[in-house]
Parts: structure tokens; C-alpha cells; sequence
């Protein structure tokens, strides 16, 4: 294992961290990287519904003693732990016979502190077992795992079906099935407790004690914290996770992919301490023992953060694209079952304007296939249904413009127009023929004051 050599002993102790927490255990820390008392790393396991505490001392060497397995048996007896206990030796070199032979002795006189051995060969299998890369000694992310993609209870096209009834005009029959797209995208749920104490010389002035949940867009590149809306909605569904299984999601997607996680578990677990970190600074103010205040800026340490789990997850992005008549509506959001969290809704939103949002009202013009606002709407005069301003044919009639679907329906009118006495075609200017009435009104009431009968 000549790469694993190449690491230094905390580094061995940083994969060996990823390696157990990986196998499932539970709480895995490391300790205090300063006397730690042969205690590198700290777990805890379930068996048969008893919780029980592990002590792994990590040792980067070519062979491994007596002495260490003899060590280790000391620290895990003054464990405070309360409950059962063990240790484990873990090495990238071989254990010596004296070692092995004090272990199996602790076993077979059922001590109540036994030991286990993990030698370099056994970390060979775990590799196999967890996805271990021997050519750099970190974890790389092997997940199946994915929030669900659609709600089976539904279909789905429901979330553009969904959005398509509130847009006036538009009957679910004109309504094309849309064209589905799904991106898999890599993230990660970093678990982590924070527990800081700060003191000066007149005591504590500051505690950190938090336990927080990040979740992170795990794409190639740097990470970066998702937005809270999609953080909940990821943290939220992380129980109902489905199998990444691309044969039956091919069948119901028409376009898929499935992005690669752009780090190594080792990596996000660094970011998210040195984020949590930050996160977590602040400046606190305090009065001396000489009565004068001070300012201290309280910023926890790397120990300070534990990462309990490091989970991987694809967040599904969906893409459907519906089209009516010329135009093409997008509706993009991430998805998690029944769950979702919109980024892009092309379909309250006009095609003449940057008018959107589900505040406004919407109409569909079925002679182009446009959506709508309201400052972009009229009603056709020969049909008296909905038109948009960018495809209506106008013309002035009385003095007031009117809108037609085409120059056909225009011509329609116009032969109409012509027919009708003249009194009608006055009324085709409501405003024009308002003032008119009224400066009629106006007259006459004038009229009756000359002539003295008001």
C-alpha cells in the first residue's frame, strides 16, 4: 500500500475517521490531537439494541507491537463511557505475533475489554467494501441513493399541469404533453456538532454548543452551500430516498444524466468544518476584573467541530418544457416526491414583458399560443375571445382601435361595420360616445335654465 505510507499520521488518522464512518458506526470523532491517552478515534455502535463505545488507536507504521495492543486495552478500561466497550488498532503496516497472540487471549477469556485488529491486507477489503482509494487515501462518494424524481401518487406532468390551470383561456385539451428532462445532481448532508468554550481571566464569556446539518451542491468544482429552500427540501426527504436505478427512470424521463460528485467525502468534511467554523465566530464584550470592557473575538478551533456523518444524495432537477402554438414554457424545479422547489416558471410569465409571478393574471392567446399579462391582452372584436398585442391585426373604427386575430377576421368586420346605421357604429367608441351623450345632457340642461324653466 505504498500510497497509504505516503500519508502522515494524522492523515492516516483522517482516513481511518471516513473509513468507519462509512462501515456505519455511529458518532465518529477523533480526539484531542494532543495527549490524547492512545485514543485517536471515538465511536459507537448498536448491537442487538445496546449502544457500546469503541476506542481505535491509528498507527502509521510497518509493524505493530505488543506494547500498542497492551496500551490501547489501558484507554478503553478508563473510557467514560456508560456502557460496553472496545477497542480497535488500525494500521497500514502488519501486526507481530506477540499482538495478535494478546488479542485472541483477551477474546477467548472474555475480557470485558476486548481488542480487534485491522492490519494493512484488511484495509485492502474495506477498500473493496467502501469505495477506499488506495492511490490518494481518501473516501471517494459511491452513492445510489436519490430523493424521488416525481410523485408516483400523481404523474409526472401534474406540477405543469398544476401551473397551466391558472393561466385564463388555456382548456387542459390544447395543453401538449411536455418534454421532461432529469438531472441528477450530487449532494451532501454534513452532520456536525460544534462545542467551544471561551475564557478569559475573569472567567467564561462565551459557549458555542450546536449541533447543525449543511447540506451542499457536491458537483465538480468548489462546494457550496445550497439555498435553504432546496437545503429543507433535501434535508426534509432524506428517509424517503429511492434507488438511482436509470432503466425505469429512462422509461419515464425523456432526456437523463447523472452528474459525478466533484470531491472526496474527506474534502467536504474540511469544508464544512472550516464553514462551521466561521459560521460560529462572533465578538463578545466583557468587563475585566479592573472594571474596563473588553472585546474578544471567539472563533472555535478545528477539534472543536465533530463530524458525526458525511451522507451523499442526488437531488433531482427537473426541466419540462411544454409547448403551445409559436412559444415554448419551461417549468424547472427540484424534486422530491410530491416536494418541490421552483428555480424557473416560464409559464406565469408574459412573452411581451418581464411581468411574472404567481401574483398576476395571466391569458392565453390561442391564435399565437402566447401567455400574457393583462397589458398585453385585448379582446377580439369579431369573436370576443382573447387576443395578444403581438399577434392581433388592428384597425381604427370611430376613432377606436380594434383587435383581430388576422386580416381575414379584420375584413369580417369591417363588411359588418359598414352595414350598420350610424348610431351603432358611434357606439363602437364607448369614451366617444360617453362624452357625447353628456355634452348632449349639458346642452339641454342649459338650454332650460335660458329659456327660464329651471
Amino acid at each position: 500500500m505504498p500510497v497509504l505510507d505516503e500519508l502522515s499520521g494524522f492523515e492516516f488518522e483522517d482516513v481511518m475517521e471516513d473509513v468507519f464512518r462509512n462501515l456505519g458506526y455511529e458518532n465518529v470523532h477523533q480526539a484531542a490531537r494532543t495527549a490524547d491517552e492512545g485514543r485517536d478515534v471515538l465511536m459507537e455502535e448498536v448491537v442487538d439494541g445496546e449502544r457500546r463505545g469503541i476506542v481505535v488507536e491509528c498507527k502509521h507504521t510497518d509493524s505493530v507491537g505488543r506494547p500498542v495492543v497492551q496500551k490501547l486495552h489501558s484507554a478503553v478500561a478508563t473510557y467514560d463511557f456508560d456502557g460496553p466497550k472496545r477497542g480497535i488498532v488500525a494500521t497500514t503496516g502488519r501486526f507481530t505475533q506477540p499482538a495478535r497472540e494478546y488479542a485472541e487471549r483477551l477474546r477467548e477469556n472474555d475480557d470485558p475489554y476486548p481488542i480487534d485488529l485491522i492490519d494493512g491486507q484488511d484495509l485492502r477489503e474495506l477498500a473493496d467494501e467502501i469505495g477506499l482509494d488506495l492511490y490518494n487515501g481518501r473516501i471517494e462518494i459511491l452513492c445510489d441513493d436519490t430523493l424521488r424524481p416525481y410523485d408516483p401518487a400523481t404523474s409526472l406532468d401534474a406540477p405543469v399541469a398544476a401551473a397551466m390551470r391558472d393561466i385564463e383561456n388555456l382548456d387542459a385539451g390544447d395543453v401538449s404533453d411536455p418534454y421532461a428532462q432529469v438531472t441528477f445532481r450530487p449532494t451532501v448532508l454534513v452532520t456536525a456538532e460544534t462545542d467551544a468554550t471561551f475564557e478569559t481571566s475573569v472567567g467564561v464569556v462565551h459557549r458555542v454548543h450546536e449541533r447543525d446539518r449543511l447540506a451542499v451542491r457536491a458537483e465538480r468544482g468548489t462546494p457550496a452551500p445550497l439555498s435553504t429552500p432546496v437545503g429543507e427540501l433535501v434535508t426534509n426527504n432524506r428517509h424517503a430516498t429511492v434507488e438511482l436505478d436509470e432503466a425505469p427512470f429512462g422509461e419515464v424521463f425523456d432526456e437523463m444524466e447523472t452528474r459525478r460528485f466533484g470531491e472526496t467525502q474527506t474534502e467536504y468534511k474540511e469544508w464544512a468544518i472550516e464553514r462551521l467554523r466561521e459560521h460560529h465566530t462572533s465578538t463578545v464584550s466583557y468587563t475585566g476584573g479592573n472594571n474596563v470592557t473588553y472585546e474578544k473575538t471567539c472563533e472555535p478551533n478545528r477539534s472543536d467541530v465533530t463530524v458525526h456523518a458525511v451522507e451523499a444524495v442526488y437531488l433531482p432537477e427537473i426541466r419540462q418544457t411544454t409547448e403551445l402554438g409559436e412559444y415554448a414554457y419551461p417549468l424547472e424545479y427540484y424534486a422530491a416526491g410530491p416536494s418541490r422547489v421552483t428555480t424557473e416558471d416560464g409559464i406565469h410569465a408574459c412573452v411581451h414583458c418581464e411581468t411574472s409571478g404567481d401574483g398576476e393574471t395571466y391569458t392565453y392567446c390561442a391564435n399565437c399560443g402566447s401567455i400574457n399579462c393583462v397589458e398585453h391582452v385585448r379582446t377580439e372584436r369579431l369573436e370576443g375571445t382573447p387576443v395578444c398585442t403581438g399577434c392581433a391585426v388592428t384597425e381604427r373604427f370611430m376613432l377606436s382601435t380594434k383587435y383581430f386575430y388576422d386580416e381575414a377576421n379584420r375584413d369580417a368586420f369591417r363588411e359588418e361595420y359598414d352595414a350598420l346605421p350610424f348610431y351603432e357604429k358611434f357606439m363602437e367608441n364607448v369614451p366617444l360616445a360617453a362624452g357625447v351623450v353628456l355634452g348632449v345632457l349639458v346642452l339641454v340642461v342649459g338650454s332650460l335654465f335660458a329659456v327660464g324653466v329651471l
